[in-house]
């Protein structure tokens, strides 16, 4: 029978150590908490540069005002204020395919084109190319690409952008996302309709840092959970989700209250 072992941490009565580190000693008070879910999912404390970066990238998708994640957070909220974690987890089952999760699939898109670790070389538009036909043959959207506010650029990811400069991870996943975005356009010919998003430089940068695809969406989860406490926060001073429940039903039936009336009548 095989052993069953992790390497994420131990503890006894005066000691917890994570990851080879202790808690108390080596962790409290002195990294800061992306540091800390780097360690988590890596093993390793990330350098100064490492650490700009994912900080950066938990940072991007905290807040994004009141979008479909945040509404179904504080309608939960609503109905059971005794459970905060029910709301927080209500919205973060809304991260999938269309809302947040496509870092996941973008991340995935991008690896499969160039391996993490791989030095072979690659003709990035080549790349950017075939790709872009495949999911035009297939009537696929290309994850990572386009949004319904953001065009003709997204600023969130020429942020990212800027700090893979700043930080030097700017390499050949960012190429290829960016590649991907030239490419859908041209073959649309519209200019301008489909830049890289948030989660496409996510999904990007997460390779550039060595990443595996299916972890990317959790990279998303962290920093949305955030957002998502902010808003159940903003609801306790604020209150505005039973408002949102009385005004949406009253206006999805009012069809029905006016044919009733004029039946009556």
């Amino acid at each position: 029978m095989t052993t069953l072992t992790s390497d994420m941490g131990w503890s006894n009565a005066t000691k917890i150590v994570v990851r080879g580190h202790d808690l108390n000693r080596d962790i409290i008070g002195r990294l800061n908490l992306g540091d800390f879910a780097f360690l988590e999912i890596t093993g390793r404390t990330p350098n100064p540069q490492e650490s700009t970066l994912f900080n950066a990238l938990l940072a991007v998708l905290v807040e994004h005002g009141m979008t479909p994640t945040a509404m179904v957070a504080r309608l939960t909220y609503l109905g059971a204020p005794e459970s905060m974690q029910a709301a927080i987890a209500a919205g973060l089952c809304g991260m999938g395919t269309k809302f947040v999760g496509t870092a996941e699939g973008a991340a995935r898109l991008l690896q499969q084109a160039l391996p993490l670790g791989s030095a072979e070389p690659l003709d990035i538009d080549g790349a950017a190319r075939a790709i872009v036909a495949d999911h035009r043959a297939g009537r696929q959207l290309v994850p990572g690409l386009g949004h319904p506010v953001h065009k003709p650029v997204d600023p969130r990811a020429t942020a990212l952008f800027a700090v893979a400069e700043r930080t030097g991870f700017k390499g050949r996943y960012v190429a290829l996302i960016q590649a991907l975005s030239a490419e859908a356009e041209r073959a649309l010919n519209k200019p301008g309709v489909l830049p890289v998003n948030a989660t496409g430089a996510l999904a990007a940068l997460a390779s550039e840092l060595g990443i595996p695809w299916q972890l990317c969406r959790g990279i998303a989860v962290i920093g949305r959970a955030v957002g998502l406490v902010g808003h159940i926060a903003e609801e306790l001073r604020n209150p505005i989700a039973e408002r949102l429940w009385v005004r949406t039903d009253a206006e999805v039936s009012a069809h029905l209250h006016a044919a009733a009336r004029e039946a009556g009548a």
